[in-house]
């Protein structure tokens, strides 16, 4: 028991230090774009490897969540250890940007709280690997999309394919698979912080999902004006 909570702060440890460099070493690489490009491409890459971690930790594919409120097996802390090690990296690396997300902040931090109260209590593995599967699922395409418009791809074809398909996979992870989870969440015997945090993430999805279906809006009326044009 005790080696497994010194793997974790090792794996968290490490990853803060590692996720720095990577972060300074595309810094350098990219000192052409902005700030924002390099912790995007960290961003996609935490993302996608957090998805195939996560989905390595399933234990029955008939139920990816179960079993629930049960004892995290070291790997679904394994991987909560990589993730927390990224979300405090993030959270110090955005003090750095001239623009604060106040928003993200918000997420982090409950993500950050989320994770370290299912280490701490070593309980409720899979429904926060489960949340960390439908967190990351759509984060390559968020960061693919601001990468894009920055290499001069704004207002293109790949451009909209790359916001509608974020839109998509957002709206189904957080939106049709965020609730069920916090209705599983809620209803098993998880403790309170679990729970709490469960509510929390869900409520800044609903948040998110609100500024995207504006998005998505603003995008397809922008897109339809010269069709209208031309037609006139």
């Amino acid at each position: 028991m005790e080696e497994d909570y010194i793997r974790v702060i090792n794996i968290t440890v490490f990853g803060v230090i590692s996720w720095g460099l990577i972060f300074i070493l595309l810094r350098r690489i990219f000192s052409n774009y902005s700030f924002d490009f390099s912790t995007r491409i960290v961003s996609a890459l935490h993302a996608t490897v957090a998805v195939v971690l996560a989905t390595l930790t399933i234990q029955d594919w008939s139920c990816p969540v179960c079993p629930t409120a049960s004892t995290s097996t070291i790997q679904q802390m394994e991987t909560m250890a990589f993730s927390l090690s990224y979300m405090i990296y993030d959270l110090i690396c955005s003090h750095f940007d001239q623009v604060i997300s106040i928003d993200n902040a918000v997420h982090h931090s409950i993500c950050i709280l989320g994770f370290v109260t299912g280490l701490c209590s070593r309980e409720c593995g899979s429904e926060i690997v489960a949340a960390l599967w439908i967190g990351e699922i759509s984060t390559p395409f968020l960061n693919l999309r601001v990468i894009l418009k920055e290499i001069g791809y704004r207002d293109t074809d790949l451009n909209l394919a790359v916001d509608v398909c974020f839109a998509i996979i957002f709206s189904l992870a957080r939106m049709v698979g965020g609730p069920y989870l916090v209705y599983v969440t809620i209803s098993a015997d998880s403790p309170f912080l679990i729970k709490a945090v469960a509510l929390g993430l869900q409520l800044v999805s609903a948040f998110w999902f609100y500024k995207i279906l504006k998005m998505m809006r603003y995008k397809l009326i922008k897109k339809s004006i010269p069709t209208e044009n031309l037609l006139g």
